[in-house]
C-alpha cells in the first residue's frame, strides 16, 4: 500500500517541479525581453532625434557649415562642438547669422524647442561635446548666493558689469546683458564659452559653482530698487556720479536761463524809458 502510494507521488512531484521550472523560464524570459525591448526603444527615439536633425541642419544649416558639418570659409566647423553649443546659438536666436565673423546679438528664434533638440542631437554625434544640461544640474536650489556674488565678481563682473547688464569690449565686442538669459543658456555659455567669452568648464568652475553663479544672477535682476532709478546697477560710485553730473548739468542750464531771462529784461528798460 505504502509503495503504491510512492509511486503515485514521484510522477506528480515530478509534474509539479517541470510546471515550476517552466514558470520560471518564462519569468526569466519575460524580463529579458522586457528589457531589451526597452533598451531598443531608447535607441529607436535618439535614432530618430539625429535623423531628424540631420534633415532640419541639411536645410537650414549646411548652407554655411557644410553638409557634414566640416565647415566652410562661411561658417567653422561643428564636429565636437556639441549639443550645449547648438542649444545656446540657437535658442538664444543668434544662429543662423548672417554674417560669418560678426557679432551675433540675442534675436528671437524661428525654430521650436524641439527642433532645437533634434539639431543638437545631430551634432551630437558627429563627435560628442558638452551635453545641455538638464534640469538638475540648472536648478538653484539650496545654492550658495554668496559664493556666486564671489565668483561671479571675479570671472565675469569685468565683462558683464557688476549686475549682469552687459558691457563694452575690446576691437568693438560687447559682453551682452544677462537679464533674459534663461539658467540653462547662462550654464551652457559658462560651458560653450560664446564668442568673446572663455570657456568655464567643470574643472575651472564646478556645477556646483555655476548654479551658485545663475542662482546670483537670477536673484540681482529680480530684485526690487527701493531707492527708484537704478542707472543700470553699475555700482553706487557709477550711480552717484551720474547723478551729481545730472544735478549739476541742471543748475548750469538754470543759471544760463536765468541770465538770459535778465539781459532780455535789461534791453527792455531802455526802450521803454525812449
Amino acid at each position: 500500500m505504502s509503495l503504491n502510494i510512492a509511486r503515485r507521488r514521484r510522477p506528480a512531484a515530478g509534474y509539479a517541479a517541470i510546471a515550476g521550472g517552466l514558470v520560471v523560464v518564462g519569468t526569466l524570459y519575460a524580463g529579458l525581453s522586457g528589457g531589451s525591448a526597452a533598451s531598443a526603444s531608447a535607441p529607436s527615439q535618439a535614432s530618430t532625434a539625429v535623423a531628424h536633425g540631420k534633415s532640419l541642419f541639411e536645410t537650414s544649416c549646411s548652407s554655411c557649415h557644410g553638409l557634414d558639418a566640416q565647415g566652410t570659409s562661411q561658417a567653422p566647423s561643428l564636429v565636437g562642438a556639441g549639443a550645449a553649443a547648438v542649444d545656446f546659438q540657437m535658442s538664444t536666436g543668434r544662429m543662423p547669422a548672417k554674417e560669418y565673423g560678426a557679432e551675433n546679438e540675442r534675436k528671437p528664434t524661428h525654430f521650436t524647442q524641439q527642433q532645437i533638440y533634434d539639431i543638437a542631437a545631430y551634432v551630437a554625434s558627429l563627435g560628442g561635446g558638452p551635453a545641455i544640461p538638464d534640469a538638475q544640474q540648472v536648478s538653484t536650489k539650496g545654492a550658495d548666493t554668496a559664493l556666486g556674488q564671489q565668483l561671479f565678481s571675479t570671472n565675469c563682473a569685468q565683462c558683464h558689469g557688476f549686475a549682469g547688464a552687459g558691457g563694452a569690449l575690446t576691437y568693438g565686442k560687447s559682453a551682452p546683458s544677462l537679464n533674459v538669459a534663461t539658467p540653462r543658456q547662462i550654464y551652457e555659455a559658462m560651458l560653450t564659452g560664446p564668442e568673446a567669452m572663455p570657456v568655464f568648464g567643470d574643472g575651472t568652475i564646478t556645477p556646483s559653482e555655476k548654479r551658485d553663479i545663475i542662482a546670483l544672477i537670477t536673484q540681482t535682476r529680480d530684485e526690487a530698487n527701493p531707492g527708484g532709478l537704478s542707472a543700470g546697477r553699475t555700482g553706487p560710485v557709477t550711480e552717484g556720479l551720474v547723478i551729481w553730473l545730472g544735478g549739476l548739468g541742471f543748475l548750469v542750464l538754470i543759471a544760463m536761463w536765468l541770465t538770459a531771462k535778465r539781459k532780455d529784461h535789461a534791453k527792455a528798460e531802455p526802450e521803454q524809458q525812449s
